[in-house]
């Protein structure tokens, strides 16, 4: 159990570290088509990991409810937003390819909001992680192992290109530092997940609530975020083709396994 647990939540991580290496065979800034194209495809993945890991798993707990077994994943659905929200607003960062930053006024360096931004990306993607694994090992639950396992490889796949476009745009401050800041922020997932575990005790009896707050809190994310770097600048169909791409490799990782 103990190593299943370290690889489901390594997974995410490693997928992070490996998207911001791409500093050490990419120098030049990312093209912008690129980003686009990147975007659209975590926007994907995040998307269908919210629905069939997430969303349709915290209904199915609460069959017993009946016609309101909506109910527990719909609360926790809003629950998410409203937190992601609360640190959007509070919390200074700055979103890649914008001038102003958001959240509360700070002397941080431009660098250090960048990097503040993905961590509010990644805080629900490792919770995310961390309620299903909290499922799987209570063994209450019908969250299996390989349900658990096909979140974490959804989610590393789409820290791949999350890695590099937090890195990528620091290039001009040599390779070292822009992989440090992509490696730092992707840290915040197996932390976030295991705060998320170590809840367990008290998570299981609420567990559809929790499912839901982590839909909830990954959709704020590719709303506020992805989708908007997705489409900005001149018009391509290209996001939207990733964003399919993306979604239907979840889909059916989250099936299949």
């Amino acid at each position: 159990m103990i190593l299943s647990l370290i690889v489901g939540l390594g997974l995410p991580l490693l997928g992070t570290t490996a998207g911001a290496a791409c500093v050490f065979f990419m120098k030049k800034q990312m093209n912008p088509l690129l980003q686009k194209a990147l975007s659209g495809f975590a926007a994907g993945v995040m998307v269908a990991a919210s629905i069939w890991s997430l969303l349709i798993p915290a209904m199915e707990q609460s069959e017993a409810m009946g016609k309101l077994a909506f109910l527990p994943a719909t609360i926790g659905f809003w629950l998410g937003i409203i937190f992601l929200l609360l640190i959007d607003t509070l919390m200074p960062h700055l979103h890649i390819d914008s001038k102003e930053a958001e959240g509360v006024k700070s002397n941080f360096k431009r660098t250090t909001m960048m990097v503040f931004a993905i961590i509010i990306h990644n805080i629900p993607e490792g919770m995310a992680v961390g309620v299903v694994y909290a499922g799987w090992i209570s063994g209450n639950t019908n969250i299996t192992l390989t349900a658990a396992l096909a979140l974490s490889i959804g989610i590393a796949i789409q820290n791949l290109p999350e890695g590099a476009i937090v890195s990528m745009p620091l290039c001009s401050e040599g390779c070292s530092k822009p992989f440090g800041y992509g490696f730092f922020s992707g840290i915040v997932e197996p932390i976030a997940a295991l705060l998320t575990i170590a809840l367990s005790s008290i998570m299981v009896p609420v567990l559809p609530y929790f499912l839901g707050f982590a839909a909830g809190a990954m959709l704020y994310v590719v709303v506020e975020e992805l989708i908007p770097e997705m489409a900005e600048g001149e018009h391509t169909n290209l996001g939207t083709i990733m964003f399919a791409v993306g979604f239907s490799l979840m889909m059916v990782l989250d099936v299949a396994l």
